[in-house]
């Protein structure tokens, strides 16, 4: 016979500034924050144990567990990028949904270290279409949010083969990286309905 005991859960949703751009009618936040709710929707109607890393709170099976998520992500007080280190139940699952446009090695470290700590899990890559296509012509200036950094382009389109080929490398890399720890990797871009990214990570 099998023992089923119930899973916990963990989630991290990326709380940099970044992931308020949008190109269309939804920003990378906003799409993060409805995939975390309804996958841990879900997963406790399952009788399986969620919680928002960092809120303080263990991982439990209520609604009033999905409450303390959905005010947490509701918070944008915190900027911070990558899931701190804290307190996890070992064995337990983690769900980190970001733009992953942190530096590599710090992205790496922190999955190491997780990793290291009897953590398993997912990596949801939320990409706005912008991003990843570079759909810009002409005289451009871009902006990273938060940060007095800018740059001006003459004619965009000059560059754009290079960057949609830096993009997708460093989207390999992750996957790479997620792959060799034992982490699953998932792409979604917010032009496309969550559903399908909701059901292969369910």
């Amino acid at each position: 016979r099998e023992w089923e005991v119930a899973q916990s859960v963990w989630f991290w949703r990326d709380c940099s500034p970044g992931m308020d751009f949008q190109s269309g009618t939804v920003t990378k936040r906003d799409r993060a924050n409805l995939m975390a709710l309804a996958l841990a929707s879900a997963l406790v109607r399952g009788g399986e144990r969620v919680a928002l890393f960092g809120d303080g709170h263990a991982p439990a099976s209520s609604r009033a567990a999905l409450r303390r998520m959905a005010y947490a992500l509701g918070d944008e007080r915190s900027t911070d990028a990558l899931p701190l280190d804290g307190p996890v139940s070992r064995n337990a699952q983690f769900v980190w949904l970001s733009d992953f446009l942190s530096p590599m090695t710090a992205i790496e470290t922190t999955l190491r270290r997780m990793t290291q700590s009897g953590l398993s899990g997912h990596l949801v890559h939320i990409v706005d279409p912008a991003e990843e296509d570079f759909p810009y012509e002409g005289r451009t200036r871009f902006e990273a949010p938060g940060e007095d950094l800018r740059e001006t382009l003459g004619r965009a389109e000059i560059v754009a083969t290079a960057y949609r080929a830096r993009f997708k490398a460093h989207a390999e890399t992750i996957a790479m990286l997620a792959g060799k720890l034992g982490w699953s990797y998932l792409a979604h871009r917010t032009d496309k309905p969550p559903q399908t990214a909701l059901i292969a990570l369910y």
